[in-house]
């Protein structure tokens, strides 16, 4: 049984469904990634570090992207501890969906992963549950030199994330608009 890639409303970001989940007593197996199957749809490239995290209800972590020549393509998925409400949104000047961002449930319990494209997307989630760990493949070292974000709240966005009063870092709390991130040339 094959993984289910689905488009979104941002066609180039992909909401991916496992194949067939194994579960009995002693718990479950399943695959994460295959790269011919990831490959046939179109999620192309050599995954080259894997990052993992841990935080608690309400923590926000985003909207982050690398620039040039460090753009990263990411595979997240939530592993443990619950749900997060993960997002993209599109920084590609010249797209039909410039400005708009894809919100989806990543979870524990429903296994699915977010493939969100190289070069032109920021990227956070917010924790749903007690806590939650979440890991993500990329496609590029991170460079701290050419990191970037856009603020959480932007309200030329608009972003409906699920908490009222999300936990920020400072770091996150700065970002620019998408607005001065045009006016910055930070857009792709």
């Amino acid at each position: 049984m094959p993984f289910e890639f689905k488009k979104l409303e941002i066609p180039d970001v992909i909401l991916i469904k496992p194949p067939r989940v194994f579960e009995d007593e002693r718990g479950f197996f399943m695959e994460t990634y295959k790269k011919p199957d990831f490959e046939k749809a179109g999620i192309k490239g050599e995954f080259v570090q894997d990052n993992h995290s841990r935080s608690k209800y309400g923590v926000l972590r985003g909207l982050h992207f690398q620039r040039e020549p460090y753009a990263q393509a990411k595979i997240v998925r939530c592993v443990r501890g619950g749900v997060i409400y993960d997002v993209a949104v599109d920084l590609r000047k010249n797209s039909p969906t410039f400005g708009k961002y894809v919100g989806v449930i990543l979870s524990e319990f429903n296994k699915y992963q977010l493939y969100i494209p190289r070069g032109g997307f920021a990227h956070g989630f917010v924790v749903l549950s007690d806590v939650a760990e979440v890991v993500y493949k990329v496609d590029n070292v991170y460079a701290p030199d050419h990191e970037g974000g856009l603020i959480w709240n932007d309200p030329d966005v608009g972003i409906k994330w699920p908490v009222e009063d999300p936990i920020i870092s400072p770091k996150d709390q700065k970002w620019p608009t998408l607005r001065e991130l045009i006016e910055r040339g930070w857009v792709f």
